[in-house]
């Protein structure tokens, strides 16, 4: 890959609202030769979406995240990329992840209530029948995302205990 579309990359991750005209001023290339590059890479499957991180909690969505650890049995002729494949097609799941360690897949999921959550899990996840073993956390408070802190810490703002 060129260093010019290694920089694009860079610079899209930070901010992927910039324009043109300033992605090809920081990498000192002219406007169409940029426009070429992220096309490219969009065509090719380099840059597969746009999206901002949004602090959900300033707004009025109410949903629940989950992050699941999965164990699996992985499918003949095919690993792990089958299981994780009937585990990413369903509407609640966000992200899957192969890991290494003790489990074996790393799922990130939304639903609307606690409710709905388990019973994806119950339901849904832990009824396939390569699927060995869940054990499911909540996401009480998200500090930072992908590089980016929601809200910077003013300091300790607890309450001095007096006798």
């Amino acid at each position: 890959m060129s260093e010019l579309k290694n920089q694009l990359l860079e610079i899209l991750q930070q901010d992927c609202r910039i324009s043109l005209e300033k992605m090809a001023v920081m990498t000192g290339s002219d406007i169409g030769t940029v426009a070429q590059a992220i096309e490219e890479m969009e065509k090719e499957h380099i840059i597969l979406h746009y999206q901002p991180i949004i602090n959900w909690d300033k707004t009025d969505k109410q949903s629940v995240e989950g992050i699941i650890e999965v164990k699996v049995t992985p499918q003949r002729d095919m690993g792990f990329d089958a299981v994780a494949s009937r585990i990413y097609h369903f509407e609640e799941v966000r992200s899957v992840y192969l890991m290494s360690g003790s489990y074996d897949l790393l799922v990130l999921i939304e639903a609307p209530t606690l409710k709905e959550l388990a019973l994806f899990v119950s339901e849904k996840l832990s009824a396939l029948d390569m699927v060995t073993g869940t054990s499911t956390s909540f996401v009480l408070k998200r500090y930072k995302q992908d590089g980016v802190i929601f809200e910077e810490n003013g300091g300790d703002r607890r309450l001095a205990v007096t006798l």
